[in-house]
């Protein structure tokens, strides 16, 4: 999926800077990297707003117009307002065809519901990973990681290193030597039953049922003989 972003340079930088551009409807930002000088920008709040509601957005190459030229860049980062629903601040790092990036995508889970684990066994499935860091040319970045479940046993986790990559994809945890690189990404779990427990010393309820009939009984007798008495 390809994405043009139409943006303007800005020269002023700044907390008052970046809060009147916001005011004016726009999202500041700023370009870096690949050799070049930082250039601040703004760009329009509402294309902005459409575009983030793309995954691919937040980990594809993405084409910036400024000032007539196109710049391939991949957004860094995203400052938001903790409490408002508005873009305070975005990054963009420019990338180069011929040198590799790292970039995090999200993982596609596949079959979930035909898996052994849950659909014979009648697991939970737990998805210990969502998006992965992924090292490769800014050409080969894929819009996703598909993860295949239809072969999953219960507590039978599928590993980073069981992933199937597209070509000129490599995954840099995976090159570390400690046990600890090869992360388990999903396993099913067996359903957990709940037992409620008894109360020990809690009358059963026909011993509850049993008192309340005896009660009943002696006022009843005590009414008898008030009326005998009488």
């Amino acid at each position: 999926m390809d994405f043009l972003i139409n943006a303007e340079k800005r020269d002023k930088k700044g907390t008052s800077s970046s809060r009147n551009i916001r005011r004016e409807g726009s999202v500041p930002g700023i370009i870096y990297g690949a050799g070049k000088k930082e250039q601040t920008i703004s760009l329009l709040k509402h294309e902005i707003a459409k575009n983030l509601e793309q995954d691919a957005f937040y980990s594809q190459v993405l084409d910036i117009s400024l000032e007539g030229k196109k710049e391939q860049v991949i957004l860094r980062d995203i400052q938001r307002h903790p409490a408002k629903r508005e873009i305070l601040h975005m990054d963009f790092q420019r990338v180069k065809a011929d040198q590799k990036i790292n970039v995090t995508i999200p993982l596609n889970f596949v079959n979930e519901d035909v898996a052994p684990g849950v659909k014979v066994d009648g697991g939970i499935i737990s998805h210990l990973m969502t998006e992965i860091e992924i090292v490769c040319l800014p050409a080969d970045i894929p819009e996703n990681i598909t993860v295949d479940l239809i072969d999953l046993q219960i507590d039978q986790p599928i590993h980073l290193s069981e992933l199937k990559l597209p070509d000129g994809v490599e995954i840099p945890l995976l090159q570390h030597s400690d046990e600890d690189s090869d992360a388990a990404i999903v396993v099913i779990h067996k359903a957990k039953v709940v037992v409620e427990e008894e109360v020990e010393g809690a009358p059963e309820a026909s011993e509850v049922a049993s008192d309340q009939k005896n009660d009943e009984n002696k006022d009843a007798d005590k009414d008898s003989e008030t009326e005998s008495k009488e």
